[in-house]
């Protein structure tokens, strides 16, 4: 008893002498953004109200919210607050966008090749892009494996995947995986398929694989057969597509070829998570609601090819009016930055609302990646994953005051600007380096091996890229 005791008294001692270390160590995990325009994207627009963050979550959505001593306070008095971006189809920060060789590579992964210093990344919170999607390229009916990240950019590869997000697969349909616009090489032998319903049957085939795969592991483990089958790596991410465990991210832009794909699905018993793209699902939305898919969209993006000329601006009002879950994506590092633009262009071309606009951007997104229990609106309990705009987010003369991910800031404007100064004293005593020197300048040039051009973009990144020697390769 008396150990007790005393063991009590110590607590309440040390308590005592040091009450101010412990508030501010609790302290240290509060943040209280003050006054703000918040645009839930979920419940509506909330004039002069305080988020009060705790712990990366947010703890409570209010007026005149206090928090603990020593908390960081940021007044938004005057300004807006919105969910950090969702954007469903990226190939920022990867290193490697197609694996060209097969039709069917569903045993690569995108997560190998990530690349965490990618500037981009920092230019993309600079746009209030929080999280995103990043797939593999569309050189082949079924892709490679995806994963959702957030931007964390600064921090180690690993704390950027959302380890409890549904992981993905990416499909591809028409002039990409049948590499019709990419004549093989002379003495090469072209790679099937070479048609449209090449590619289907690609898909079909994989999945009838797939399915006895299946069967034979469920038969070993229910003890029918004594030899458990050879695991197949390319088939494995397939099996996960039948269990439901696994999303289908499938690129394309005809409506034939979307609805094939459905009917597909449906036949195989899964069902197919977005259609990427999807820039003439105008015309078969209600199919697409019944079926249960998302669109991830272009808003007037189009022309670019062949397959975009039935492109409208009224896409996704049409989608939304049936019921569809529409997102608004980039597939493009500079797109990325702008996507709060994007989304106010549906409430022009089809008069959406305010906040199902929003939600093309945050919410719907989420949702069709499954993260939206996490992130996507500003709900207690949510991450704070938040953009502080210094006007309405969907003015072209807005512009991102502060970025955070579960209430850590990536990117802050004033830091930005006062770092730019800094900048440019580095840059400037780099250049004087005799490495940096013209030859003519008395400057030995370094040897720089062949490099492969990367471009961001989707459709871009699935052709044969242009080799050549050193110099800029973005």
């Amino acid at each position: 008893m008396m150990k007790v005791l005393n063991l009590l008294a110590l607590i309440f001692l040390t308590l005592a002498i040091f009450p101010s270390f412990l508030i501010a160590q609790q302290a240290k995990n509060q943040i209280l953004i003050r006054n703000a325009t918040v645009m839930t994207a979920a419940r509506g627009t909330l004039e002069n109200t305080d988020i009060l963050i705790e712990n990366g979550k947010i703890a409570r959505i209010g007026r005149n919210l206090r928090a603990e001593s020593g908390a960081k306070i940021i007044d938004a008095t005057g300004k807006y607050v919105t969910p950090g971006i969702v954007d469903c189809h990226s190939h920022t920060m990867i290193d490697a966008v197609n694996e060209f060789s097969y039709s069917v590579t569903s045993m690569t992964n995108i997560r190998d090749v990530l690349n965490p210093t990618e500037i981009a990344i920092y230019r993309a919170l600079a746009g209030g892009v929080t999280t995103a999607l990043l797939l593999h390229g569309s050189a082949n009916a079924i892709g490679g494996q995806s994963v959702t990240v957030k931007f964390k950019y600064g921090k180690p590869v690993e704390e950027f995947i959302i380890k409890d997000a549904p992981p993905g697969i990416k499909f591809a349909l028409g002039e990409n995986p049948k590499r019709s616009n990419f004549p093989p090489l002379p003495g090469q032998t072209p790679r099937y398929p070479r048609t449209r319903m090449g590619v289907m049957e690609v898909i079909r085939d994989a999945f009838l694989r797939a399915r006895d795969y299946k069967r034979a592991w469920d038969d070993y483990r229910a003890g029918k057969t004594k030899v458990p089958p050879r695991i197949d790596l390319e088939l494995e991410p397939l099996v996960e597509v039948l269990e439901g465990k696994r999303l289908v991210h499938a690129h394309g832009y005809r409506s034939d070829e979307h609805l094939n794909l459905m009917l597909l699905a449906e036949e195989f018993g899964f069902r197919v998570a977005t259609l990427q793209h999807a820039l003439e699902a105008y015309k078969i939305a209600p199919e697409i609601a019944r079926h249960g898919a998302g669109a991830s969209i272009f808003v007037d993006n189009w022309s670019f090819k062949i397959e975009s000329y039935d492109a409208i601006p009224y896409n996704a009002a049409i989608l939304w009016k049936n019921g569809v879950v529409v997102s608004i994506n980039s597939d493009s590092d500079e797109r990325m930055r702008r996507l709060n633009l994007d989304a106010a262009k549906v409430m022009k071309y089809g008069g959406v609302p305010e906040e199902e606009a929003l939600k093309m951007i945050t919410l719907n997104p989420a949702k069709q990646l499954g993260i939206d229990k996490r992130v996507g609106s500003i709900e207690i309990g949510k991450d704070a994953d938040l953009v502080i705009w210094s006007g309405h987010p969907f003015s072209v003369y807005s512009r991102v005051e502060t970025t955070m991910i579960e209430g850590e800031i990536y990117f802050d404007r004033q830091q930005d600007l006062a770092k730019r100064v800094q900048l440019e004293k580095e840059r400037q005593e780099l250049e004087k380096l005799d490495v940096n020197k013209a030859p003519a300048s008395g400057g030995t040039p370094p040897r720089i091996p062949t490099e492969y051009r990367k471009d961001h973009h989707d459709d871009a990144d699935e052709m044969p890229q242009t080799i050549f020697q050193g110099g800029d390769n973005r």
